[in-house]
C-alpha cells in the first residue's frame, strides 16, 4: 500500500529564470546567430537529459527581424518613394487605358500594387544584372516575377527609357502591326526581355528551385564562376496552393540552396476572396517551409507599428493580433481607421489606450511590412547573408494597396479599370503631377531625362550592371558533330538484338566521351536509369550530388558500382517528373541564361511525360528551350505485364499540340542518331529555338544497318523501307516496333494471298502533318502561283493501292493525314487502356499485330473491289482473328 507523504515545496524559480534571460540577452545583443547556436545548444542537452525540447516552427506574428537589429536603409527614401508612385501610376493606367477603349481585354491591377516596393527596393538595391570577375562579366541574379505583376515591371522600363509610350498603349495588343506589350512574362513573345515564364501557377517557384540547384551544378562542375548570383523568386500566397509551389522546397534545404530567396507576397487574398479566411496563411506557411529546413523570414508589420509595440508592456498587442485570423485583418484594411480602432484596438481597454494619441486616418494608414522600404530592404540583408540553406521572405502586404476603392475587397484581383473618382484619389494618393483631364484619361507620366528621380533609377540600374529583365543569345558556337561520328549506331547491330533504348544508351556514352560536346551534355533521369540499362553511364561520368559520395556504396567494389561525385554530370531525380522537367528547363535555356550551349537529355517512362508535365512542356516551348525528351518504355504493348497506367499510347498525341515540339517515333537506332544529330545542327549551331521528343523501346529485335538514301525521308517524316518483289498493290505503314509487324505482314500478304506490298517507316507523323499544313497554307494564300505538294505525297509518288498504318499509339495519330490521304487511308492503333499482358497478346487486343495488318489490308481491298470479300472473310478465320465483340477503344 503506498505511502501517503506530504507534496515537496517546489522552489521558486523567478529569479533565477530572470537571470538566464538576462544572459542570453546579452549574448544576443552582442550576436543574434550565437544566440540561435544558443538555443540549438540548449535544445541538444535537453534532449540527451530526457527534457522534452520540441522546437517550434511557427513563431509569434510579429516581425522576424526586431528593430534593435536593423541596419539603416541606404536609399534616398523620398526619391524612391516618389519613383515607385510613378510606378505604381503607368502600372494602372495601362490596364485602365486598355479595359477602357478595349472592354474585355483583361490585366491586373492589384497584385502589383501589393508587390511595388517589395520589387523596388529589389530593382534599387539587390538585383544585380551582372556579376563582373576576371574572366569578365558572369551572369547576375535571376528573377521569376509574380506573372500578374507584369504591367509593373512593364511601367519601370517606361521609366528606364527601355519602352515609349506607343508600346505601353499597346498592352495586350500584339497583332496590331507594331511592338506590344504580352499579358504576362512570356520569352517567345518578347524574347529579348523576358526570362522565365511564370504566370501558370506553381511552375515560377518550382522552377526556381531547381534553376538554383542547376546553377549550383554548372558551379561546380566549373563551367561557370562562381559569384554571389541569387535565385528570386516572387509567389502569391494564395499560388501555394498549387502542388508545384511547395512539392519540391525539400530539395532547396537538402542541397544547402542558400542562392535561393523565394519572397511570398502574402496579400491575404487570392481570386475569390482570402486565401485562408478562417486561418493565418504567413502561420502556416512559417511551419511549412521551417519545418522543410528553410530560414524563415516574416515581415509582418511596418515601422509604425514600432512605435505601439514599444507601448504595450503586457504584450495584448501581439496578443490581439494571435486573436485574429486572415478574414479579420482583410475586413480591417477594407475599412477606416475608426472601425480598426473599434473593432481592433477596441477588444482590450489597454490597447485603446496605447492609440488614444492616434487619429483615426493615422491608425488607417498603419502599414504592413511588405509596404515599408526597412523592412523590407532589412529582410532581403539578412536573406543574402544567410549561409547553408534556402531562404523565404513571407511578405504581409494589402491586395489593391493604394486603390481605395478596392484594396482587401473580395473583388479586387478583378478589378480593371477605375472610375473618374479612383483616378482622381489616386493621383492625389501618389502625387501625381497631371493635370485634371489627363488623369481622367489616364494618361501615361514620364519626367524628363534630367529628373533627379528618373537619374537616381538610372543610377541604382547602373550601379547593379545593367536593366533587368533581360533577355540575350550570345552567337552560337556550338559545331555539331558531323554524321560520320554515329556511324556505328548508323551500322545495325548486326546479328544481335537489342532495343532502341539500348541503342540510344550507347550512343549517349558515345557522345559523352566527345572532347568537344560531351562536358555540354545533361543526362537528366527521374530513378529509372537502371530500367534503362543506364548503369554504364552513372559509373563513367558519375551522379551529381553537391556533397560527393559521403558513404562507401554496397557495389562500390563491383564494375558499375553506384557513383555519386561532387562534379557528377548525370542529374538523378528520383521519383519527380515534374522536378526533373524543371532541370531539363534549367539546362534547356542556359544557352540564353548562362550563355552555355548544355544540351539535356532527359530519359523517362513516357506514360509520365507529357501526360503529368503538359503545362511544364508548354512554358518550356514558351522559354524557348532546347534538348531532347526521351521516352523511354514507349507504346501501349511494349511494356509486357505493367498494364493499365504505365502503357502510354497517346504521348505523341499530347507533343503534337506544342509548337516548337518535333516529333519522332523511330524504328531503328540508325534512325534515331540521324534525328539526334540533325536536332543538334538544328537548335544549337543553327539556333533553332525547337525541342525534340524521341520514342525509346525496351523490345529488343535485330536492328539493320541504314539503306542509302533514306536520311531526309527519316527527318521528314518516311521513307519506303522494304519494297515488294512485285507492284504492289497495297502499302504498309509502320512505325517504331510495329514497323516489325508490317514487314511480317508484308510476308503474309504475299506468302498466303499472292497480295504484293510495299513497307514505309513512318518516323514522325507530326511532322508530315505540319508539312503539308505549311503546304495548304501557302497554296490557299497564292492561287495564282503554282501549286506546292506535300512531302507526304511527293514521297509516296506513283505507290499505288490503300495504306494501312498501324502505329503503337492511338488511331488519329495516322488520322491527322487523311486529308492528303484521303479514303487511301486506314488507320489502326492502341486506342484504349492497357492491359498486364506479354507483347503477342497486347498487339492483338489492340489489333496492331501483323495478322489485324493483314486483315485490314484484305478489308479495304474487298471495299475497293480488288478482292471478293468472301476472301478477306475466309483470311479472318484463317488468321484467328474475333470480328465480333467490343473493341478495345472501349473494353
Amino acid at each position: 500500500m503506498p505511502t501517503k507523504v506530504d507534496e515537496a515545496v517546489k522552489k521558486d524559480m523567478t529569479a533565477e529564470v530572470a537571470e538566464w534571460i538576462e544572459a542570453f540577452d546579452e549574448v544576443v545583443a552582442n550576436d543574434w546567430e550565437q544566440g540561435a547556436a544558443l538555443l540549438s545548444a540548449l535544445r541538444t542537452r535537453a534532449r540527451e537529459a530526457g527534457v522534452p525540447a520540441v522546437g517550434e516552427v511557427v513563431t509569434p506574428y510579429q516581425n522576424t527581424i526586431p528593430k534593435h537589429d536593423e541596419v539603416p536603409y541606404p536609399g534616398d527614401r523620398p526619391l524612391e518613394r516618389r519613383i515607385e508612385a510613378l510606378l505604381r501610376w503607368n502600372a494602372m493606367a495601362m490596364v485602365h487605358k486598355q479595359n477602357k477603349y478595349d472592354p474585355g481585354i483583361g490585366g491586373h491591377i492589384s497584385t502589383y500594387s501589393s508587390q511595388a516596393t517589395l520589387l523596388e527596393v529589389g530593382f534599387n538595391h539587390f538585383f544585380h544584372a551582372k556579376y563582373p570577375s576576371d574572366k569578365g562579366d558572369q551572369p547576375g541574379d535571376f528573377i521569376y516575377f509574380q506573372g500578374h505583376a507584369s504591367p509593373g515591371v512593364y511601367a519601370r522600363a517606361f521609366l528606364e527609357g527601355r519602352f515609349d509610350a506607343a508600346r505601353l498603349k499597346n498592352f495586350r495588343h500584339e497583332l496590331r502591326g507594331e511592338p506590344g506589350l504580352s499579358s504576362y512574362p512570356h520569352p517567345w513573345l518578347m524574347q529579348d526581355f523576358w526570362q522565365f515564364p511564370t504566370v501558370s501557377m506553381g511552375i515560377g517557384p518550382l522552377n526556381a528551385i531547381y534553376q538554383a540547384r542547376f546553377m549550383k551544378y554548372l558551379e561546380n562542375r566549373n563551367l561557370i564562376e562562381k559569384t554571389d548570383r541569387k535565385i528570386w523568386a516572387f509567389v502569391g500566397d494564395g499560388e501555394t496552393d498549387e502542388v508545384d509551389t511547395l512539392g519540391a522546397i525539400g530539395l532547396g534545404s537538402r542541397e544547402k540552396l542558400d542562392n535561393l530567396i523565394f519572397v511570398v507576397n502574402c496579400n491575404l487574398q487570392r481570386l475569390d476572396g482570402p486565401v485562408r479566411g478562417n486561418a493565418r496563411i504567413i502561420d502556416e506557411l512559417e511551419g511549412t517551409f521551417r519545418g522543410a529546413g528553410w530560414n524563415v523570414i516574416k515581415v509582418v508589420w511596418g515601422s509604425d507599428w514600432d512605435e505601439l509595440f514599444a507601448r504595450d508592456h503586457q504584450g495584448l498587442l501581439l496578443k490581439r493580433m494571435e486573436e485574429c485570423v486572415d478574414g479579420d485583418f482583410q475586413r480591417y484594411k477594407a475599412k477606416d481607421g475608426a472601425y480598426l480602432r473599434a473593432e481592433f484596438f477596441g477588444r482590450y481597454p489597454e490597447l485603446l489606450k496605447i492609440v488614444e494619441d492616434k487619429s483615426d486616418d493615422e491608425l488607417g494608414r498603419l502599414h504592413r511590412g511588405g509596404h515599408d522600404p526597412i523592412k523590407i530592404y532589412n529582410a532581403y540583408k539578412r536573406a543574402l547573408e544567410h549561409k547553408g540553406g534556402p531562404t523565404v521572405i513571407l511578405a504581409k502586404t494589402v491586395k489593391g494597396y493604394g486603390i481605395a476603392s478596392a484594396q482587401a475587397r473580395n473583388a479586387t484581383h478583378s478589378e480593371k479599370k477605375l472610375t473618374d473618382d479612383g483616378l482622381a484619389a489616386f493621383v492625389k494618393r501618389f502625387d501625381i503631377p497631371l493635370p485634371e483631364g489627363a488623369a481622367k484619361d489616364a494618361d501615361f507620366y514620364k519626367p524628363d531625362d534630367s529628373d533627379p528621380a528618373i537619374q537616381y533609377m538610372q543610377a541604382r540600374r547602373a550601379e547593379l550592371g545593367g536593366y533587368m529583365p533581360s533577355r540575350e543569345v550570345p552567337p552560337s558556337t556550338f559545331v555539331a558533330p558531323k554524321l560520320d561520328f554515329f556511324k556505328t549506331w548508323l551500322a545495325g547491330s548486326k546479328d544481335r538484338a537489342i532495343s532502341t533504348t539500348m541503342g540510344f544508351v550507347n550512343m549517349l556514352n558515345g557522345m559523352l566521351k566527345n572532347p568537344e560536346i560531351g562536358k555540354l551534355i545533361v543526362p537528366i533521369i527521374p530513378d529509372e536509369g537502371r530500367t534503362f540499362g543506364f548503369e554504364s553511364v552513372m559509373k563513367a561520368v558519375g551522379i551529381y550530388a553537391p556533397e560527393g559520395q559521403k558513404y562507401i556504396p554496397h557495389d562500390a567494389d563491383m564494375l558499375l558500382g553506384y557513383s555519386e561525385k561532387k562534379d557528377g554530370q548525370i542529374l538523378e531525380e528520383g521519383i519527380t517528373e515534374a522536378g526533373s522537367m524543371a532541370s531539363f528547363t534549367a539546362a534547356g535555356t542556359a544557352y540564353s541564361n548562362y550563355k552555355i550551349p548544355m544540351v539535356p537529355f532527359y530519359l523517362y517512362y513516357s506514360m509520365f511525360g507529357f501526360q503529368r508535365i503538359g503545362d511544364m512542356a508548354w512554358a518550356f516551348a514558351d522559354s524557348r528551350g532546347k534538348g531532347f525528351l526521351m521516352g523511354g518504355t514507349a507504346g501501349r504493348t511494349t511494356m509486357l505485364g505493367e498494364g493499365l497506367q504505365h502503357q502510354d499510347g497517346h504521348s505523341p498525341v499530347l507533343s503534337g499540340t506544342i509548337p516548337t515540339c518535333i516529333t519522332y517515333d523511330p524504328a531503328f537506332v540508325y534512325e534515331m542518331a540521324v534525328i539526334i544529330q540533325d536536332g543538334m545542327k538544328r537548335m544549337y549551331e543553327a539556333g533553332e529555338n525547337c525541342f525534340y521528343y524521341i520514342t525509346m523501346y525496351n523490345e529488343d529485335y535485330l536492328n539493320p544497318a541504314m539503306p542509302e538514301g533514306v536520311t531526309e525521308g527519316i527527318l521528314r517524316g518516311i521513307y519506303k523501307f522494304k519494297s515488294s518483289s512485285k507492284p504492289a498493290q497495297i502499302q504498309l505503314f509502320g512505325s517504331g516496333p510495329i514497323l516489325n509487324e508490317a514487314v511480317e505482314a508484308q510476308t503474309i500478304l504475299a506468302e498466303k494471298y499472292n497480295i504484293a506490298a510495299d513497307v514505309w517507316s513512318v518516323t514522325s507523323y507530326n511532322e508530315l502533318r505540319r508539312d503539308c499544313l505549311d503546304t495548304e497554307r501557302f497554296n490557299r494564300l497564292h492561287p495564282a502561283e503554282k501549286e506546292k505538294t506535300p512531302y507526304i505525297v511527293q514521297a509516296l509518288g506513283n505507290a499505288a493501292g490503300p495504306i494501312v498504318a498501324a502505329s503503337d499509339y492511338m488511331k488519329s495519330l495516322p488520322d491527322a493525314l487523311s486529308p492528303w490521304l484521303g479514303s487511301r487511308l486506314v488507320s489502326l492503333g492502341t486506342d484504349g487502356f492497357g492491359r498486364s499482358d506479354n507483347r503477342e497478346h497486347l498487339r492483338r487486343h489492340f489489333e496492331v499485330d501483323a495478322e489485324s495488318i493483314v486483315a485490314a489490308a484484305l478489308s479495304k481491298l474487298a471495299r475497293d473491289g480488288t478482292i471478293k470479300p468472301k476472301v478477306a472473310e475466309k483470311a479472318f478465320a484463317e488468321l484467328g482473328l474475333t470480328t465480333e465483340g467490343t473493341g478495345a477503344a472501349h473494353a
